[in-house]
């Protein structure tokens, strides 16, 4: 008699929650967990996991996604290393709530160009999505980026009593539409105008709405350790669940930071602020060159910005001031240009701001401004500035979800992106776990699972139980590789034979299928109970 849609039978299972895995064997039906036997179970397709490692699917809690999937439904990036669901609206940046005028937000590096823009809010994004039919989940935040825009464009200038109001009900309609968090992006423009007076009341706004609050935070170099206090004040004072995205400290003089930064976390949770944060296992960051100028060179945004660098003495202003970060928290040799428009500097791919400043007799700082200035700002780099030690080191604690602040969604190559959309989850599986012994493969997996699934109070996610969404991954990780480098990031992960998104088989035996089942998930009443 056939039990079940799916059987896999033969493997270990490690099931989300910590503990050592079990020979168990999985039934699926109706997309759904429907048995976990120690025997063999029959159903109508039947998947031989004899020798390999079978866990929930894993959830990226801090993805670029939404600027990304529309175009590119198929995320083989993600299922090819287990991913099925992915955390979007991260550092400040959504695709809306749009303003009357329709005023596309921008990801930094991504511009959304490619995305239809037939919505206004989170629900009509919601919509949108799950008319394209993505092959992985969605889980939507709100960025304060997208919301600042909407109230009060792109001005280096407080909002009066109307417009914080204004901008709190954005994000309490975001949360009634669906959204899982509330984020800000406080070094982009035009977050980084934001007072902490400011995110403190928009934080207050997410608490009572239910939101989980995820913050790039402000400084990420020598005020790393302030700017981890004003997070955790904010969610203190407010009463919000707090996420630390891609906790680091960038630039030699700071590494080792993270130490004090890891401590202040437990310092905190010990008087009851519910604050974790995550971790991608990369020394490398990646964003806009943009950021890398003082936030008053970007006030008004792209055209006022172009024309303070048109303007010399101006300009000789904001070059100073971007040379005295270099040898500090900023290496020349290692700002590397990842991904800009056609123009005059797009054979720079691949090539460092020393790099460009030595072909043109100029130094790294005109460089970059030269670069920017030809390229309107559009530039995305990869950014060598972090500590292997320190990654190590954020990685063992119990409290960290690994994340990819990843965006790429296929394997077609254009320009020279950052590795950690190809082979996050597939890296520390086999860098951290098997190769280095960073952390066990169950605590692992339980960061990659259980604990993200909590944040986004996705009840019924993250674990291998009975009843439980049928997201699910099996890998082999005796041989699970991320192949993809900073020189050639165009590669897939390999290991991963098996993933299903609700029951639905996006990867088997190792290639990729047509179908795509994932949908919008939004925040379960049970969790948020």
């Amino acid at each position: 008699m056939t039990d079940h849609d799916i059987v896999i039978n033969g493997g270990t299972v490690v099931d989300g929650t910590g503990t050592p895995g079990r020979r168990l064997s999985v039934g699926v039906t109706g997309g759904r967990i429907s048995a976990l036997s120690p025997g063999r179970l029959t159903g109508r397709r039947e998947i031989d996991a004899t020798g390999q490692t079978v866990t929930p699917g894993f959830i990226d809690l801090h993805s670029h996604a939404d600027f990304a999937v529309e175009p590119d439904p198929g995320a083989d990036t993600q299922i090819t290393q287990g991913v099925t669901t992915l955390v979007t609206g991260n550092c400040g940046h959504s695709p809306f709530p749009l303003d009357a005028d329709g005023t596309r937000p921008r990801s930094g590096v991504l511009d959304g160009s490619a995305l239809s823009w037939t919505w206004r809010d989170a629900a009509g994004f919601g919509e949108a999505m799950t008319r394209v039919a993505p092959a992985v989940n969605l889980a939507l935040q709100v960025g304060h980026n997208a919301i600042r825009l909407a109230v009060l464009g792109m001005d280096d200038r407080p909002p009066n009593e109307d417009e914080l109001r204004r901008m709190c009900d954005l994000v309490t309609q975001a949360a009634r539409q669906g959204a899982v968090g509330f984020s800000t992006g406080l070094i982009y423009m035009p977050g980084v105008f934001a007072s902490p007076e400011e995110v403190r009341a928009l934080v207050a706004a997410a608490a009572s709405a239910g939101l989980l609050y995820s913050t790039h935070i402000r400084n990420e170099t020598f005020h790393v350790i302030d700017a981890v206090r004003e997070a955790i004040g904010a969610a203190e004072a407010g009463g919000a669940r707090l996420e630390i995205s891609h906790l680091k400290a960038m630039g030699p003089e700071n590494h080792g930071a993270v130490t004090e930064a890891l401590a202040l976390i437990d310092a905190a949770r010990e008087r009851g602020v519910d604050v974790t944060a995550d971790v991608y296992p990369y020394t490398a960051s990646s964003t806009g060159l943009v950021s890398r100028l003082p936030a008053w060179a970007v006030d008004g945004g792209v055209e006022p910005t172009l024309a303070r660098l048109a303007d010399p003495p101006v300009r000789e202003k904001i070059a100073a001031e971007l040379r005295a970060r270099f040898g500090r928290d900023i290496d020349p040799e290692g700002v590397v240009i990842a991904a800009l428009p056609e123009g005059r500097y797009s054979g720079s791919v691949g090539r460092s701001l020393a790099d460009i400043g030595r072909a043109e007799g100029t130094d790294p700082a005109e460089a970059a401004l030269r670069v920017l200035e030809h390229h309107r700002l559009g530039v995305g780099i990869v950014n060598h500035a972090m500590s292997e030690a320190d990654v190590e080191t954020v990685l063992r604690h119990p409290w960290v979800s690994v994340a990819s602040d990843g965006w790429v969604m296929t394997a077609e190559r254009t320009g020279r992106p950052h590795p950690r959309s190809f082979g996050t989850f597939s890296r520390v599986l086999g860098r951290y776990v098997r190769e280095r012994g960073v952390l066990p493969l169950e605590e692992a997996v339980r960061r990659m699972t259980s604990l993200p699934a909590a944040r986004i109070r996705a009840a019924d996610r993250g674990v291998l139980r009975v009843g439980a969404a049928a997201d699910i991954a099996v890998f082999d990780a005796a041989t699970v590789t991320d192949r993809a480098t900073y020189e050639e990031p165009w590669q897939l992960s390999t290991g991963f034979s098996t993933v299903l998104v609700n029951g639905v088989a996006a990867l088997l035996d190792g290639a990729l299928t047509p179908h795509r089942a994932g949908r919008v998930i939004t925040p379960s009443p049970a969790a948020a109970s």
